[in-house]
């Protein structure tokens, strides 16, 4: 029996043995891969198809992403209002996303709306219309959207930061112009979706209260849909950074607050600096107990709030610093920045402040393991980057045992002043 007068002894986090739960895999008639997690106490199930559509493979700016944004407005037999209140009348959501390498269609919905939906979802990936109406729709609002945000000094910083650091023609930093949208034609949106939806290569996520009968279901509805999954997947595109590393814009001559960017090229989850890495940056500027936040936000008063953080692409990354502050600050908020860069490479890390982000970062991976949805998202970005169980357990090893030495030779490799790229827009 539970002593009620006793208070319960306090574990930290390092102390946790975190296991990352296995998904049970199978394969459609089609050759498509299914990764799948069972758990919940919920009725609730999602299926996410992964399609390496992201603008990594556009022949034409923003084809990929205007492609994947019009997938669920109108198919052959259906308008986009008939989709719409299809999956509205079951209480399901369908959403789509497109990134620099993968684009994505995921359903939410009660396991047992699964016969109802799944047919349609097929639909959509093998019948989309892209009708001239709702492409000049869109066009319409994406534009306008657009210009708004290039108001916003921000926006535009997080256009140019990555411009720099990759090139303008690399998928990474490559951005819209208005012109783009009117450059681009329904011909191009049906030649892409044809060839990396329709034909393309898929991965199937499914997590939640499974109902037992999943794998025939989804068999049944996409089993037999041309998809390719041995089409080839990759191409190497090279970066071409910029050759000045410093940069101020003006963007809106009154603006009484300036975009902070600071950024370099970094090592990408492949490297054996990697998880460490992650460790000094969270000391960094990772999290809001950080140098950056405690210096530059709590003692100096410059910003509200700064972070750095590590690009999550699969091929290659970058460390970016982030912060708007005022327009009068900006030189003393970037001072104060390579300041605390210097610190960690002259001093080594209070053993207090490491343990407290040993466990920040521990009870952060153990809040992203609560729940089926959680669960197979992890699995999804290891599977991405071609990754294994192992290296979430190493992961887990390197934050537990990492020492304040290796610590400052990371910080003497990684955090020189001299290799960042600088960027104020006010």
């Amino acid at each position: 029996m539970v002593n009620r007068q006793q208070a319960p002894a306090i574990i930290d986090p390092v102390e946790f043995d975190l296991q990352l739960k296995p998904y049970t895999g199978f394969t459609l008639d089609n050759g498509v891969p299914v990764y799948s997690i069972d758990g919940g106490e919920q009725d609730v199930v999602m299926v996410e198809f992964v399609f390496y559509a992201g603008n990594w493979y556009e022949e034409k700016n923003i084809v990929a992403a205007s492609t994947n944004f019009l997938l669920k407005n109108g198919t052959a037999k259906k308008n986009a209002f008939a989709i719409n209140e299809h999956f509205e009348f079951y209480g399901a959501y369908l959403n789509r996303h497109c990134y620099s390498e993968s684009a994505t269609l995921t359903l939410h919905t009660l396991s047992k709306h699964l016969p109802e939906l799944l047919p349609v979802v097929a639909e959509i990936l093998t019948e989309s219309a892209f009708s001239e109406k709702e492409l000049v729709t869109y066009k319409q609002n994406q534009k306008q959207k657009l210009e708004v945000n290039l108001k916003k000094c921000d926006f535009i910083a997080n256009r140019l930061i990555d411009e720099y650091l990759y090139g303008i023609h690399h998928p990474y930093g490559r951005y819209t112009t208005a012109e783009d949208y009117d450059q681009v034609n329904r011909e191009d949106l049906l030649q892409f979706y044809q060839q990396y939806y329709t034909k393309g290569k898929c991965l199937l996520f499914v997590a939640g209260k499974l109902p037992a009968d999943i794998q025939q279901q989804l068999n049944k509805a996409f089993g037999s849909l041309p998809f390719n999954p041995a089409l080839p997947v990759s191409k190497t595109i090279p970066v071409k950074p910029a050759t000045q590393k410093k940069y101020n814009i003006v963007n809106d001559s009154n603006s009484v607050q300036g975009a902070i960017r600071i950024g370099r090229e970094f090592i990408n989850r492949h490297h054996p600096d990697f998880a460490k890495a992650q460790v000094l940056n969270t000391i960094f500027g990772g999290y809001f107990g950080s140098r950056l936040m405690a210096n530059i936000r709590e003692d100096k008063g410059y910003t509200y709030g700064i972070h750095s953080f590590l690009q999550n692409h699969i091929h290659d990354s970058a460390l970016i610093i982030t912060t708007e502050a005022g327009r009068d600050v900006c030189t003393p908020t970037i001072e104060e920045i390579y300041k605390e860069m210097r610190l960690l490479q002259d001093e080594l890390v209070d053993e207090e402040d490491l343990n407290l982000v040993r466990n920040y970062l521990v009870g952060s991976v153990l809040g992203d393991l609560d729940g089926p949805f959680q669960v197979i998202a992890r699995w999804k970005s290891y599977i991405l980057n071609g990754l294994d169980e192992q290296y979430f357990h190493n992961s887990i090893q390197t934050i537990k045992t990492v020492s304040a030495e290796e610590l400052q030779v990371l910080a003497k490799k990684y955090l020189n002043p001299d290799e960042f790229y600088e960027l104020v827009v006010v």
